[in-house]
């Protein structure tokens, strides 16, 4: 199998999964929205596929889920989430693709990658809402973009860099 093709099979992997974790959470939408289920797929696939293919299953995983399953809603959650969780496997790849190749330094390109898409999802929602006439308020980014997120935060924290480390000790990704 060509390397091209396996890129792909993995993209598609990490789609599936992003489609799919959510339906761990789906019984009860406020613990979706702190567990953040969809972040992790594609925060892995920018650290195995690097930042482009890790931009579009992050672009695609909530836009596609919306189409298929009405959640997260189209608009705005979906559109902006496509922003938020493209910065996110964008950042990923990029970032671990740049620094050392020192396992602390998956951790920086992790947090890096958090706030950098958490930044993009405020400034993303802030054009959003303020077009549709809804004012995004301080209070409102400090509350989506981290008291709410705080579980989920502390899930990626932990399990996306063992399975990094994993995937690097058996050789399945560089």
């Amino acid at each position: 199998m060509s390397t091209t093709t396996k890129r792909v099979v993995l993209a598609g992997l990490f789609l599936a999964l992003g489609l799919l974790l959510p339906f761990l959470t789906g019984q009860i939408p406020s613990l979706g929205s702190r567990l953040l289920p969809m972040h992790i797929p594609v925060l892995l696939g920018g650290f195995v596929l690097g930042g482009p293919l890790g931009l579009v299953v992050g672009l695609m995983t909530p836009v596609l889920r919306s189409m298929l399953f009405g959640m997260p809603p189209a608009f705005p959650t979906a559109l902006i989430m496509a922003f938020e969780l493209g910065a996110y496997g964008w950042l990923a790849g990029v970032l671990f693709r740049v620094l050392p190749k020192k396992n602390m330094y998956i951790y920086l390109s992790l947090l890096l990658s958090m706030v950098g898409g958490r930044i993009v999802w405020g400034f993303v929602s802030s054009i959003i809402l303020g077009l549709s006439g809804t004012p995004f308020t301080w209070q409102m980014f400090t509350a989506g973009a981290l008291l709410n997120a705080i579980p989920g935060i502390i899930v990626q924290i932990v399990v996306i860099p063992v399975i990094v480390l994993a995937l690097k000790r058996a050789r399945l990704m560089s």
